[in-house]
C-alpha cells in the first residue's frame, strides 16, 4: 500500500517535468496562432492497456507460473492481471516529444526495477536522423519494434526476455539514433544504440562497460511487405567482452479480399553473461564466451476480416520457438508451441479476446524450477486505447 500511495506524487512529478519542458520550448511565446489551421503545441496523447487472463496449468505439479513443485502443493488455476499500462505521449513541437509509460500491474509484487517502462525524449531532425535518450526499447529485432498489445501471440518470445536480461532488448537506459533513406530503389532504415546494459530503472550503470548495438532493415518488397532485418551488438559487462547478433524476416500476403497471411522468422545468438555471473565461481568456466545462447522462432498468422457488428476479425496463429540458454555447456533446449485464436473487436485491437495453449518441452527437466515440461491454457482479455 505504501507504493500505491506514492502514485499521486509520481504523476505530479511527471506533469511538472512536462510543464517545465513546455516552458523551455516556448518561454516567451503565448499560446496564440495566426491561423485557425496552424498546428498547436503541446499535443497530448493518452494511452492505456489492460490485459486480464485466466490461466490453468495441465503440467504434473507445475503451477500457473511454470514452476514445478515436488511437494505437490501447487496452484494450477488462477485469474491474473498481466498488464495495466498507462502512457502519455507529449509533442512539445514538430520535432520534440516525450514518452512516458508505466505498468501498474507491477504493484502486485516487488516493484524494485519495475513499474516505469518508457521514459525518454526524442528529437527528429528530419527523416534521415532522430535521436532518443532515456529509458526505451532499443531496436534489436522484430519484437522490439512492436507493442505487446498488437503482437500475434500471447506474449513476446522466450529469446526476447533472455536477451533483455543480457541488456540487448526490452527496456534499457541509454541513447539511440534512428533514420531512414533509400539505397537505390530499396528503402532502408537504421538504428544505432549505446546502453548501460543492466536493465530498466537502475540508479546507475553497474560497471563502466557499455553495450553498442545496431539494426538495419531493408524493404525487399513493398507489395508483400517483405522486410529483412540484421542486428549486431558488442560491448563489455563487468570487464568481460560480450556480443549478440541476429537476423529476421517479415512478410504480409493478401490472399483474398478477406484473408491475409503474415509470417515472422527471427534468429538470435549471443553471450549469456547474465547466466555466467549468476553461477557460483567454482561451478563455471573461466571464460564468459563459453556461455552462449541462441534461439529461433516462426510465427505464422492467418487473419480473416469479418466486420460483422462489433466483431472485426478472426486470427489463427501458432508460434514455434526453440531456445537454448547455453548451447556450448550444459545444453538444455526449450521448445515452445503457442497455438492461439484471437477475436478482434473494433479497430487496431481496441478489444481482443485470445485463447490457446503454451506448451513447453525441455530436453531435460529440473525439479523444483521453471525448467520443467508444462502445458498452460490461457484465456486473455485485452482492451486498449
Amino acid at each position: 500500500m505504501k507504493s500505491i500511495s506514492k502514485l499521486p506524487v509520481f504523476f505530479s512529478l511527471v506533469f511538472f517535468v512536462i510543464s517545465f519542458f513546455i516552458q523551455a520550448q516556448n518561454p516567451e511565446t503565448p499560446q496564440v496562432n495566426d491561423s485557425d489551421n496552424a498546428v498547436k503545441y503541446p499535443q497530448f496523447q493518452f494511452k492505456g492497456l489492460l490485459q486480464a487472463r485466466y490461466l490453468e496449468s495441465f503440467g504434473d505439479n507445475v503451477d500457473v507460473l511454470g514452476m514445478h513443485h515436488s511437494t505437490g502443493d501447487v496452484t494450477q488455476s488462477s485469474f491474473d492481471i498481466k498488464r495495466m499500462r498507462v502512457g502519455l505521449n507529449t509533442k512539445l513541437s514538430e520535432a520534440t516529444e516525450i514518452v512516458i509509460l508505466v505498468n501498474l500491474a507491477d504493484f502486485k509484487s516487488d516493484t524494485k526495477g519495475k513499474v516505469l517502462e518508457n521514459a525518454y525524449g526524442k528529437y527528429t531532425f528530419n527523416k534521415y536522423i532522430a535521436v532518443i535518450g532515456g529509458q526505451f526499447r532499443p531496436a534489436f529485432g522484430i519484437e522490439e519494434l512492436v507493442p505487446v498489445d498488437i503482437i500475434k501471440s500471447f506474449d513476446f518470445s522466450n529469446q526476447y526476455y533472455e536477451f533483455g536480461k543480457n541488456g540487448w532488448t526490452s527496456f534499457q537506459i541509454g541513447a539511440s539514433a534512428t533514420g531512414a533513406f533509400d539505397i537505390g530503389k530499396i528503402p532502408f532504415n537504421y538504428s544505432f544504440s549505446v546502453l548501460n546494459g543492466n536493465g530498466k530503472n537502475q540508479e546507475k550503470d553497474n560497471d563502466n562497460g557499455k553495450q553498442y548495438s545496431s539494426r538495419l532493415v531493408f524493404e525487399l518488397s513493398k507489395k508483400h511487405k517483405i522486410n529483412l532485418g540484421l542486428n549486431s551488438g558488442i560491448g563489455k559487462f563487468s570487464k568481460e567482452k560480450v556480443y549478440a547478433l541476429g537476423a529476421d524476416i517479415t512478410s504480409d500476403f493478401k490472399l483474398t479480399d478477406r484473408f491475409t497471411f503474415d509470417l515472422q522468422i527471427e534468429y538470435k545468438q549471443g553471450t549469456n553473461h547474465n547466466l555466467y555471473f549468476s553461477l557460483p565461481v567454482d561451478t563455471r568456466t573461466p571464460n564468459v564466451s563459453d556461455y552462449q545462447m541462441r534461439g529461433i522462432y516462426f510465427l505464422p498468422n492467418l487473419r480473416y476480416t469479418v466486420n460483422y457488428k462489433k466483431l472485426t476479425s478472426l486470427e489463427l496463429s501458432c508460434r514455434y520457438e526453440s531456445f537454448d540458454p547455453s548451447y556450448k555447456i550444459d545444453s538444455n533446449v526449450r521448445q515452445t508451441y503457442t497455438p492461439m485464436i484471437s477475436l478482434e473487436f473494433g479497430k487496431a485491437y481496441t478489444g481482443r479476446i485470445e485463447l490457446g495453449l503454451e506448451i513447453d518441452n525441455f530436453d531435460r527437466n529440473i525439479p523444483n524450477t521453471s525448467t520443467y515440461d508444462d502445458t498452460l491454457f490461457i484465456i486473455q482479455f485485452q482492451c486498449r486505447l
